[in-house]
């Protein structure tokens, strides 16, 4: 009896060789489940600005922030942020509760204001500080915000969408210690006199769990970005996300993405909350500085998307590149080559990949470190946040439904769109002021009918060891650069511009570049010239860099279905080969300031990486 005993563990090593794992997920699963309870229960309520000051009052003196020259304690952190509210409260342009918008890079202030308007019971718009005119204002007032508080390096961006400010009766405020603008206030030199005394919790007592936290934009089929609703709740789940995968208070956690986006924000900002690590904050990521910067600051933990890792394995070899004492690498869409790539160049780092959404109500996390997946189909975790893979028509746009009107389950081995039942503990919170685009997120009628679905919009695969992998995107939405581009907004900045008629945007794959990069299918107006130079220079006053299409096809017609939808199968399938397309194909040169020809030498330059997008 003793001996077969034994051998359990050796036979469960050899027939299933990750039930160990899958064992201690489970368990973490449990933990994690026990704490955000014993949260929930809590009264008063807690949120995630209650565990920054519990952690201010056990290590006040602890380094929180580290930017550039400067660092900034706990206390600090705490003290500067109390100042921000206390100028801000006795604000005449402010009311307590009001939504304010967040127009700011990647700076310690964009940390501090958010806990200061936190302490104020204020939710946070967090705006993409790339976005200019018509997208800046939409995003705006997808929020509703009473206020915004912007960066001195945006002044220009806010200067352009002003009187639609000012006719709103908004207060807009520059982090300045003067503004020659009228309508513009100086916000610095307020914050610099202000009180440093705590914020009373009864600011604040308004809050629950289901209060909006922050707005966090993602783009989308609307063609202008949706503006996903974060509440509370939510936001308190995000604390998990570092302590989860090991991360601990000793920690120096390097934090270059954006912190307007849910992987910045939500993992690298929220995330170091809950364990009390240290933050080495960057304006931006940076290929040629990042080990350096990991070496100067004895960098513990990463964060990446997937084309972070690659940028770091495209950039020239030194022979140090295994001289840094990072462990842990957290983030998503790492790429199986970059993957392994990665591991044999940089030395034995863990690699954490997730899979989860600003908006979504799933999320998977490799907990194997299984090469190319992003997670794995574990019993307990689709108990308690039921998913399902179905069959999706990439023609049609839609998922596959049989003759009784419901989606049909992919098989094992077969990609299929990934949805996930919205419960109460899985909840959809929809988009702001959107409810159009709310419900196209909703999938009704899926399995049975009556139920209802998220609708990831992401094609997913199960292998037969139940590891799951990422397969692409579908509909109006393709990734390039870790960003979110949505056709139909390109597609319409496009068809402005006074010498095109009509613009089919979509994304198309580059050998050794992660996501698609923007092409656009255009037709010039009726006895008018293509004239690249006046495009770009249009693209480039009205898009971020992401959103810039590469590469534009003449066409003298935009192909459409027979309910009038731009056809663009076949257009990705073709992608940018001047050799296989007879149109005439340009391409964006910065250097130029137009779009020029894509000659077929251009052409082979990008595919063989030695010219890069």
């Amino acid at each position: 009896m003793d001996a077969s005993l034994l051998i359990i563990p050796f036979a469960l090593k050899t027939f299933s060789p990750y039930v160990w794992m899958d064992i201690v997920y489970f368990g973490d699963l449990v933990r994690i489940l026990v704490k955000f309870v014993a949260r929930r229960r809590r009264r008063p309520l807690f949120f995630v600005l209650d565990r920054f000051l519990e952690q201010t009052e056990a290590h006040p003196d602890k380094t929180f922030i580290v930017f550039e020259n400067e660092s900034y304690t706990y206390a600090c952190t705490d003290k500067r942020s109390n100042k921000i509210a206390n100028a801000l409260q006795s604000h005449a342009g402010y009311k307590g509760g009001d939504t304010v918008a967040l127009f700011m890079g990647n700076e310690p202030a964009f940390l501090f204001t958010w806990l200061a308007l936190a302490k104020l019971g204020s939710p946070v718009a967090l705006l993409n500080h790339n976005i200019r005119t018509k997208s800046l204002l939409h995003c705006f007032n997808c929020s509703k915000a009473k206020v915004l508080i912007a960066a001195a390096e945006l002044k220009e961006a806010v200067e352009d969408v002003l009187p639609s400010l000012i006719e709103q009766g908004v207060t807009v405020l520059l982090m300045s210690k003067h503004s020659d603008t009228p309508g513009i206030q100086s916000f610095s030199d307020e914050v610099e006199e202000a009180s440093d005394d705590p914020i009373p919790r009864s600011f604040r007592s308004h809050i629950t769990f289901k209060s909006p936290a922050v707005y966090i934009y993602t783009s989308g089929t609307t063609g202008l970005p949706k503006a996903a609703v974060v509440n509370q709740n939510r936001i308190l789940t995000a604390l998990a996300v570092l302590s989860s995968n090991g991360v601990v208070s000793s920690d120096v956690f390097y934090l270059n993405l954006p912190l307007y986006h849910t992987a910045g924000f939500a993992v690298g900002f929220i995330g170091t909350i809950e364990t009390g690590s240290t933050i080495i904050l960057k304006r931006k990521f940076s290929a040629s500085q990042f080990w350096d910067d990991c070496r100067k600051h004895n960098v513990t933990v990463i964060q990446y998307i997937g084309e972070v890792m690659r940028y770091l394995c495209c950039a020239p070899k030194k022979d140090n590149d295994k001289d840094h004492k990072v462990r842990l690498a957290i983030g998503n869409g790492i790429r199986a080559e970059i993957w392994k790539e990665f591991l044999n160049r940089f030395g034995n780092i863990q690699i954490r990949e997730f899979y989860a959404s600003t908006e979504g109500n799933v999320g998977f996390l490799n907990y194997v470190g299984k090469i190319g997946a992003i997670g794995r189909v574990h019993f307990f975790h689709r108990k308690l946040f039921p998913y399902t893979l179905v069959k999706y028509d990439t023609e049609r746009d839609e998922p596959v439904r049989d003759a009784n009107g419901l989606c049909i389950e992919s098989r094992k081995g077969e990609p299929g769109l990934l949805v996930s039942k919205i419960t109460n503990l899985a909840p959809f919170a929809g988009y702001a002021q959107n409810e159009e685009q709310t419900e196209r997120k909703r999938l009704r009628n899926v399995l049975k009918k009556g139920d209802l679905y998220f609708n990831t919009g992401d094609l997913m695969r199960i292998d037969k060891d139940n590891f799951i992998y990422f397969q692409d995107r579908v509909g109006d939405t393709f990734r390039w650069k870790g960003e979110n581009v949505a056709t139909t907004e390109v597609s319409d900045i496009l068809t402005i511009c006074d010498c095109l008629k009509e613009a089919n945007v979509y994304g198309v794959q580059v050998p050794g570049h992660e996501g698609r990069i923007g092409m656009a299918a255009v037709t010039p107006k009726k006895e008018v010239q293509f004239d690249g130079r006046k495009i770009y220079n249009h693209v480039v006053s009205c898009l971020p860099s992401y959103a810039r299409p590469r590469f534009i096809r003449i066409q003298s017609a935009v192909e459409v279905t027979g309910t009038f939808k731009q056809m663009k199968v076949k257009l990705v399938e073709e992608g940018f080969d001047p050799g296989r397309i007879q149109d005439p194909l340009y391409i964006l040169d910065d250097n130029a300031k137009s779009y020029v020809p894509l000659t077929a030498q251009i052409y082979h330059a990008i595919i063989s990486g030695s010219t890069k997008l």
